[in-house]
């Protein structure tokens, strides 16, 4: 069935919202006022391995790179990335009929393990896409120790 739409979203997208699981609403829905129902496809991420390093590039568009942060605590390299929009500044043309840019953030962690130091990591952001160098850190190789137990008889 044909749906109207006005600005590229459903006129009826109300309904279609009730129809989905209460907790997806609430997370991906209009709680998200960053990015509304679409916010499941903020920072999108290829994780690629080399010989040496792990490649991380994360999509960010729309973020300047002053307003993503980046951190390593506890084995776990967590990505922020915050958007302030000043809402106060008034148009000297006249009302906004529809405003989809809005202040908010967003955040994503991946564990890399208690070995990796923040010396090991380099970032880099350009045309908004976040790409961050992950050194592997030397793990000594463990001994592998036959587990078998003796059978008599």
């Amino acid at each position: 069935m044909l749906m109207p739409r006005l600005f590229g979203e459903d006129l009826f997208e109300d309904m279609d919202e009730m129809m989905n699981w209460p907790d997806e609403r609430a997370f991906f829905g209009k709680h998200n006022p960053l990015y509304g129902r679409h916010g499941k496809n903020l920072m999108k991420t290829d994780v690629k391995e080399k010989d040496d390093a792990y490649e991380v590039d994360i999509d960010l568009p729309g973020f300047k790179k002053d307003e993503i942060a980046v951190s390593l605590a506890n084995g776990y390299l967590t990505i922020n990335a915050s958007k302030g929009l000043d809402k106060d500044k008034k148009d000297k043309e006249g009302n906004y009929i529809r405003r989809e840019r809005y202040a908010g953030s967003c955040s994503r962690s991946f564990y890399v393990g208690g070995n990796v130091n923040q010396e090991d990591v380099t970032a880099k952001f350009e045309d908004g896409i976040l790409r961050l160098n992950i050194h592997k850190p030397d793990v000594p190789e463990v001994a592998q120790k036959d587990n078998r137990i003796a059978i008599e008889g």
